[in-house]
């Protein structure tokens, strides 16, 4: 084979696979910077979709002393040009302050290495600011900041040990040394590290590597054009992927190109054309591979910045609104509308990020210490980027404004062929896999419009413009719960959880006379869900059937998820078949699908880990079916799980519903926040975004077909804007007047107890669509209920039975944990 054909070769192989060093050696022989870069941008789309990102930053620099004498740098300076040798704590925090006000998430603190080991004014500074060294004085202001001003710090501080970076990973999210070049001779007399004891490589890599066994998300690269060849371009990329696959911790590799700086030794060095800067790109890209981050500032290469996209490059690093480029000033930052017009040339959606890159997030507590790591779990969507707005599910407000109608097709407007490859898929019916719909959930911008108008016109395909209700009453019948589940804010248990509201148990009677009003207001359904008691057994679920049909011969119950089915099938020692036919006979009509949040055992084991797992849930919902029940299917999102959790869970519900044909309807909660007890410590997000809640419903659309013709959105969740925009995604149902919604509003919302039949009616009237009001299992209801309906009263004050103390002369009873039971459990691990 040819020098040229075996170059050709590794060109086709390196898509493939990993290409060991001694073939990346010969691909590093071609001067094919057309082929390289092609190889490159391929790449860059299998791991990175038409994402490209940046991270809003404001520059705090430190200091500008250093020991070093790098030949081309005008960042470091010697003390009689200087003010004085540090910024003062106020100084860093106005800095901060302006960064925060002006929407950057990330404080770049940049300084020199360790000044005070050379210069007498660094250690005079350090006695007046009373710190022991430069790295200790770092440490302090990141902590300040942080507090202060909510600004995530990423550290640059040049060399550290083991101690120093152990110590600085406690006030910061990430860190960063570049290491520039791996070659010695760079560091010979005559050559740009002569005389800069930090810049040697070995010394370097030593900091990285340390940084690696510290668990520190690190950035790192190379700077070309500053003497170095080819080759040792190439080996010190090498050198940091050795590193990274020690340790998996280099979470972004840079490639800076040198620019000539006046009043340095090189003012007059050339500077690397643009074939060097594309050549070096695409191998940095065919190195590490399609999923590493691949940056090159946007502010050095001004006018150059789609041909740089298409060398494989994902990321355009800090871009500041506020502070120059200290270590660049002569090249101003791009205007954020100018790199999200030129990212958008090449197809490229531009998407803001953490300095911890979104693939770190998704294994938080594992690189971020946990005083941080609660923080950045708040301020992060279900991929791990930045929330970009202050809504929540159950927050009361207009939502933020989604481009539902945005017309794909246009100039500047494209979708992936990729994206329609799966959606043309999941439209004929055969069903997709975990990839495509982990690919389906993380759409955004141009791909998020279009996935959403997929759902909506199969939504009209398969059940027209009809949108359908129930007007229907909850009934809560105790809020006292044994289980320990960590979203939950409406059980009462254990008074450590601070749970607010008075532990009550109804009577049978209250019961009774709640169903006896909401029939009188036009209800055709009660839906009744509570805690687990420690005392009930599946006697009381049956009894409370019975005690509703003596009240209202003719209400449907629709009551008793899969965890109340489980567990009052063991306290009367009998298996599901004949539990659920007891109920059947006691006037059971349905069963909600609750109880499944995430159908993931992997989410369960640290969100509900005593509660019933996955395959107990799938159970009890195929035996209701071949018994005869009809029941709804749930999904509850945005706290602890991620996309493929999601995936997964769609997946189940479809294959059981393809069996079976029970589901009625699949509705999506979204998680409600703020009294819940994960959330309050540290250890959820805050609920889907607005973007994620209004995709899932078009998702769920889309994955469920053509099984499931209902797919119904949470007014309790979203508000009433919130389920327009669903109902403009592939929905078709509002569910559940409700008339006295608790469980959500324990949780901490604020859409109110009931949306009244007559405002449900002008909800879907006002997008264009026609109502009906249905039974629970979508069939019509009597004229008469309908009468009552839009002309209920007000409901009368609701009675809250005080709980009963236990009598703890009873012997006591082994309490039903199934998810504990079961013979098979994960570990509880951390998920985000």
């Amino acid at each position: 084979m040819s020098h040229q054909a075996r170059i050709e070769h590794l060109l086709s192989e390196a898509y493939k696979r990993r290409l060991d060093d001694v073939e990346l050696a010969l691909l590093a022989e071609s001067d094919d910077t057309r082929a390289l870069t092609s190889l490159a941008a391929e790449l860059r789309d299998q791991g990175h979709l038409n994402r490209v990102s940046y991270s809003p930053k404001v520059f705090i620099p430190l200091t500008h002393l250093c020991r070093d004498v790098c030949h081309y740098c005008t960042f470091a300076q010697v003390p009689r040009k200087l003010k004085a040798p540090y910024l003062t704590p106020e100084e860093v925090l106005k800095i901060a302050q302006d960064g925060a006000q002006a929407g950057c998430k990330e404080a770049l603190f940049t300084l020199g290495d360790k000044p005070e080991l050379r210069y007498k004014a660094a250690r005079d500074g350090l006695k007046e600011l009373r710190q022991d060294s430069t790295l200790a004085y770092l440490r302090d202001m990141a902590k300040l900041v942080f507090e202060e001003t909510g600004l995530f710090p990423h550290l640059n501080p040049g060399l550290m040990n083991a101690a120093e970076l152990a110590e600085l990973r406690t006030v910061s999210i990430s860190m960063g040394i570049m290491l520039e070049t791996a070659s010695d001779r760079l560091a010979e007399k005559g050559m740009p590290h002569h005389g800069s004891p930090d810049k040697i490589p070995a010394r370097r890599l030593e900091t990285i590597r340390l940084a690696g066994e510290a668990r520190v998300p690190f950035t790192s690269g190379i700077l070309i054009g500053i003497g170095e060849t080819r080759r040792e371009r190439i080996e010190a990329l090498l050198a940091l992927r050795n590193s990274h696959e020690s340790h998996g911790h280099i979470q972004e590799i840079i490639i800076q190109n040198f620019r000539a700086k006046p009043d340095t030794l090189m003012a007059n060095a050339p500077e690397p054309d643009l074939n060097e800067l594309l050549w070096t790109l695409a191998l940095a890209r065919i190195i590490f591979g399609s999923n590493m981050n691949i940056q090159a500032p946007p502010n050095l290469s001004p006018g150059l910045l789609e041909q740089i996209l298409d060398a494989g490059i994902n990321d355009w690093g800090g871009v500041s609104p506020v502070t120059p480029d200290y270590v660049n000033p002569e090249a101003p930052w791009p205007h954020l509308t100018q790199l999200t017009d030129e990212t958008a040339k090449s197809g490229k959606l531009l998407m803001e990020r953490l300095a911890l890159y979104p693939e770190y997030v998704t294994d938080l507590y594992s690189w971020v210490d946990p005083a941080l790591a609660s923080h950045v779990l708040r301020a992060v969507d279900g991929a791990g980027y930045p929330r970009t707005e202050s809504w929540a599910p159950g927050m009361v407000g207009e939502p933020p404004s989604l481009d539902l109608a945005r017309v794909i097709g246009i100039p500047g407007r494209k979708v992936r062929e990729s994206l329609e490859t799966v959606l043309t898929k999941a439209k004929s019916g055969a069903g997709l896999d975990e990839a495509e719909l982990v690919q389906l959930l993380g759409a955004r911008g141009d791909d998020f419009s279009y996935v959403c108008q997929a759902a909506d016109q199969l939504r009209r395909e398969v059940v027209g413009d009809e949108v359908t209700y129930c007007v229907n009453r909850n009934i809560n019948y105790t809020n006292i719960c044994y289980f320990k589940c960590q979203f939950c804010a409406f059980s009462k248990g254990k008074m450590s959880e601070n749970l607010r509201g008075r532990p009550y148990d109804l009577t049978h009677e209250e019961i009774m006379r709640r169903t006896r009003e909401a029939w009188e207001r036009g209800a055709s359904e009660v839906c009744l869900q509570g805690g687990i008691h420690p005392e009930y057994t599946g006697q009381t679920y049956l009894d409370i059937c019975r005690a509703i049909k003596q009240a209202a011969p003719d209400m449907h119950i629709h009551a008793f998820s899969p965890l109340e089915v489980w567990q009052g099938a063991k306290t009367l020692d009998m298996n599901l078949n004949e539990f659920l036919g007891q109920l059947k006979v006691a006037g059971l009509g349905t069963l909600p699908g609750t109880a499944a949040e995430i159908l993931d055992d992997e989410v369960r084991a640290r969100l509900c880990p005593d509660k019933i797992n996955t395959a107990q849930w799938l159970e009890v919902m195929e035996t209701a079916h071949d018994q005869g029940f009809n029941t709804t299917a749930t999904i509850m999102c945005g706290h602890i799980e991620q996309y493929q959790h999601v995936a997964r869970h769609l997946l189940r519900i479809r294959d059981l519903q393809a069996r079976t044909g029970g589901f009625t309807e699949f509705v999506i909660l979204p998680f409600v926040h703020m009294e819940a007890p994960i959330y309050l410590k540290g250890k959820a997000r805050p609920g889907p975004s607005f973007r994620e809640a209004v995709l899932i419903h078009a998702v769920a659309r889309l994955a469920l077909h053509p099984h499931f013709r209902n797919i119904q959105a949470s007014w309790t969740k979203l508000g009433h804007d919130g389920v327009r925009a669903c109902l403009q995604s592939g929905v078709n149902d509002l569910g559940g007047t409700l008339m006295n919604e608790t469980i959500t509003r324990a949780a901490g919302a604020s859409h109110g107890q009931e949306t009244s039949a007559v405002e449900m009616e002008q909800i879907i009237s006002s997008i264009g669509r026609t109502a009906r009001q249905r039974s629970t299992t979508y069939g019509e209801v009597s004229a008469l209920q309908k009468q009552r309906s839009f002309s209920a009263v007000e409901l009368q004050p609701l009675i809250y039975t005080a709980a009963k103390k236990y009598d703890r002369t009873k012997p006591k009873r082994v309490l039903v944990r199934p998810g504990l039971e079961a013979e098979e459990k994960l570990g509880s691990q951390d998920i985000i």
